[in-house]
């Protein structure tokens, strides 16, 4: 595949034998060549631990201090108070089973984060083969499956953030925009990577982090030093 003119140039930026300190990475990101969009800046992870092992998933949510420079659409399977509590909190949609036929039936994606009360698991689970490929499913893990969905809501669309294992061991994560510049999105950086390490499990033997890499959307990966 011939390789764009932007992202030729973008390469030229990188030192792909070198690992970089945060600030310098994200300062060569922000003068690489601006694309039509305010790209996303990515987070890659890859750590010692083995995702087949119940004792060594890695998950979590962590509320970003600058968010994530995307307004995230929020759908809350709720009843009765509870449906009257996110739509004052400001979930963009709220419903219960009449909404199962509209997302098996009509493809209908248009959220980005689902929250459910416990009572509506059920309801929910029904969903979990369309849901769960797209990582959509509530967890309580999460913080998505809840009673207090006015705080759920409010995290979410305060730029709170999933980070969890794929089946080859890397965490992958959007932590902000190209635009929010280097200091915010150090600072969101650092909660981040400051989350994961945390969340270390017991299980885990030898070297935890094997290499942390930026990028953004569509430029080349910098492997960060993490010494």
């Amino acid at each position: 595949m011939k390789m764009s003119k932007r992202y030729a140039e973008s390469i030229k930026l990188v030192d792909s034998n070198k690992e970089y300190d945060v600030k310098e990475a994200l300062e060569i990101i922000e003068k690489m060549p601006k694309t039509k969009f305010d790209q996303t800046v990515e987070l890659h992870v890859k750590l010692g631990v083995d995702s087949k092992h119940a004792d060594q998933q890695v998950r979590g949510t962590v509320v970003l201090p600058n968010g994530t420079g995307k307004t995230q659409r929020v759908l809350v399977f709720a009843k009765g108070p509870k449906a009257e509590e996110a739509e004052k909190a400001g979930a963009d949609f709220v419903g219960a089973e009449e909404l199962i036929p509209k997302i098996q039936n009509d493809n209908w994606f248009e959220y980005d984060v689902i929250v459910a009360t416990p009572d509506m698991m059920g309801v929910v689970g029904r969903l979990g083969k369309v849901l769960g490929p797209k990582g959509l499913m509530p967890n309580p893990k999460s913080g998505t499956v809840t009673m207090d969905v006015e705080k759920a809501i409010k995290e979410i669309k305060s730029g709170k953030v999933e980070y969890r294992l794929d089946k080859t061991n890397i965490i992958h994560l959007g932590f902000g925009k190209v635009s929010f510049g280097v200091e915010k999105l150090q600072e969101n950086f650092d909660v981040v990577m400051g989350a994961i390490i945390k969340a270390k499990p017991a299980a885990a033997k030898g070297q935890y982090v094997r290499s942390v890499s930026i990028s953004t959307t569509m430029g080349p990966g910098l492997y960060i030093n993490q010494k």
